[in-house]
């Protein structure tokens, strides 16, 4: 045993042994699990239903019984057995939901700071696209490029247009001028 002590004592990993109490040592990790587990099981209709079963053939025997019945009609027992079932099951039900309680506390948590880093992440998003949209006002886009493009093949076709009926004028009044030396 002192040799357990002595290994125990030059490791630094782990911590060292506590002063004996008097006091219960109890997981309260553990406890807790035991806890919800009960008011789980407490809390359903299979366990109402059970209840019920058992009180009626309960409060039925000992009517049957009116004579040798272990627990005559004001069903003392029955209200103590009662009584004693609800004195656990309220603290243990209580210790649920405070775990629960905590559990939420932690999500909420755990959701705010998501939700943070979330809106914080669309700001950064938001800011880049008004960078780029700023930093593309003096650039040429695509739908610019085609607007003016067609612009130019516009102003092409009408100048086309223009030379062409002025080439037409020309051979009419070249052809106008030719026939009358042929009368």
């Amino acid at each position: 045993m002192a040799t357990n002590r002595i290994r125990r004592s030059q490791r630094i990993d782990q911590p060292m042994d506590r002063s004996r109490t008097l006091r219960p040592n109890v997981d309260a990790e553990r406890f807790g699990r035991i806890s919800e587990s009960v008011a789980r099981r407490i809390g359903s209709w299979a366990f109402i239903m059970w209840m019920t079963i058992a009180i009626i053939i309960w409060v039925g025997l000992n009517l049957a019984m009116s004579d040798g019945a272990p627990d005559p009609f004001p069903f003392i027992f029955l209200t103590l057995l009662l009584s004693l079932q609800a004195s656990y099951a309220a603290p243990l039900i209580l210790l649920a939901q405070n775990r629960q309680t905590d559990r939420d506390r932690v999500q909420f948590a755990e959701d705010r700071q998501r939700t943070e880093r979330l809106l914080a992440d669309s700001d950064y998003l938001a800011r880049e696209i008004a960078a780029l949209r700023m930093a593309l006002g003096d650039v040429a886009t695509r739908d610019y490029v085609r607007s003016e493009l067609r612009d130019l093949i516009d102003d092409l076709d009408e100048l086309m247009d223009k030379r062409e009926k002025k080439r037409r004028k020309a051979e009419r009044k070249a052809a106008e001028a030719v026939s009358p030396d042929d009368e």
